[in-house]
């Protein structure tokens, strides 16, 4: 459970009374048994406890439970003397039958859940490798980054994001690959990689977004099929001055005039590249919002054929006390039962937040909250605070 996510109490309570079921079952079978007729009997209550404790409990509890629920019905007929009663015995060997299935049921389940919790280590794994963490602080600027899988239990898809203290400034990269599985797990891969290598050596944001294109489109042409034909990525790069005036022309020591020329620019602003991507959006110390908008539509990364122009960064004020939202579709066509949009610029307006982190959580449960847990598509979010 990531920071600030709100425990779902409500599944947790039914587990624990889950858990107490079947010895109220049992005792329930009991006193059924001592308050109606001889010819009524208990034998659902006894059969029920084991098969519901299997599932829910470990061995030992199983084993108790149908130890127990065999006792109960022995006891209920040897108060009549039911020997040799065919009834009675059918009775007894019905529970003492099921109990042994229930003992079985519990070590299928118990493997089950052994392989399950393999399966999640290797995907908590592989999504540290592919999107790790970001450290608190970068460059001076506060940073927070959340994946939300639109699926509980999956932990990676489509979405990335990654941030690099480079010498020319704070680079970070929010991103959604179109497909899913493992196919769009790879090209996320090469993405990030390609972003990370291209954001150290390359001295605009221009040539850093040329990279990710070039990269996107070997992938899908390595993968081929219909890859080839419509791999793509929608993506929006942003650049950030360090916050004590550094960056520059590759030595951290330009203060430049923000042209896109390699040379440093101003403290106190953002360049942004955006590859058809939501706009970032830029919360104020005082609460306003802002979405930074490109002037020009671009293509999104890989469809680069369809339309040869060059990338152009624009650059906007980033003040001090403002944070930098980056976000994919995942927060933004999140819907409701009634199909309305989750519009982050209206629900965030007027809204202030003591840490990105604190950001980020509150908006991954209001979207769960909003879609009534039924998300349908992935959500990566990185915020950047200016100190």
């Amino acid at each position: 459970m990531g920071p600030g996510e709100v425990p779902e109490g409500g599944s947790a309570v039914a587990r624990s009374l889950a858990r107490f079921l079947p010895a109220l079952l049992i005792v329930a079978g009991v006193c059924y048994d001592f308050l109606t007729p001889v010819a009524f009997t208990a034998v659902p209550f006894f059969t029920a406890a084991p098969l519901i404790a299997a599932p829910l409990s470990a061995l030992r509890t199983t084993v108790l439970t149908g130890v127990a629920a065999f006792l109960a019905t022995y006891a209920v007929h040897a108060r009549f003397g039911f020997f040799p009663d065919a009834d009675a015995l059918t009775e007894i060997l019905t529970v003492a039958t099921v109990a042994v299935l229930a003992v079985g049921i519990n070590r299928i389940v118990r493997i089950g859940d052994q392989r399950l919790a393999s399966a999640r280590e290797i995907a908590e794994a592989a999504q540290r490798a592919v999107l790790p963490e970001p450290a608190e602080r970068i460059g001076g600027f506060e940073i927070a980054a959340r994946y939300e899988a639109a699926h509980e239990g999956a932990f990676i898809g489509g979405d990335l994001y990654a941030v690099q203290d480079t010498p020319y400034g704070v680079r970070l990269v929010v991103g959604d690959v179109r497909g899913k599985g493992m196919g769009a797990v790879a090209a996320v891969a090469v993405v990030i990689g390609a972003f990370r290598e291209a954001a150290e050596q390359e001295a605009t944001l221009e040539a850093v977004a040329g990279r990710l294109e070039r990269a996107l489109v070997r992938e899908a042409v390595r993968r081929g099929g219909v890859e080839a034909e419509e791999g793509f990525a929608t993506a929006v790069l942003a650049e950030l001055p360090h916050a004590d005036g550094g960056g520059g022309d590759g030595d951290g020591s330009g203060s430049g005039d923000g042209n896109g020329d390699g040379k440093g620019h101003g403290e106190g602003t953002v360049r942004i590249v955006n590859r058809g991507h939501p706009p970032p959006l830029l919360l104020h110390g005082d609460g306003r919002v802002s979405a930074v908008r490109a002037p020009e539509a671009a293509l999104p990364l890989g469809m680069g054929e369809l339309g040869a122009w060059p990338d152009r960064a624009a650059e906007h004020a980033f003040p001090g006390g403002a944070t930098l939202l980056l976000y994919t579709d995942g927060l933004s066509e999140a819907r409701d039962a009634h199909g309305r949009f989750y519009d982050p610029e209206r629900r965030l307006a007027g809204r202030t937040f003591a840490a990105p982190g604190a950001l980020l959580a509150r908006l991954a449960a209001e979207v769960r909250r909003h879609t009534g847990g039924g998300m349908t598509d992935d959500m990566a979010l990185l915020a950047v605070r200016r100190p």
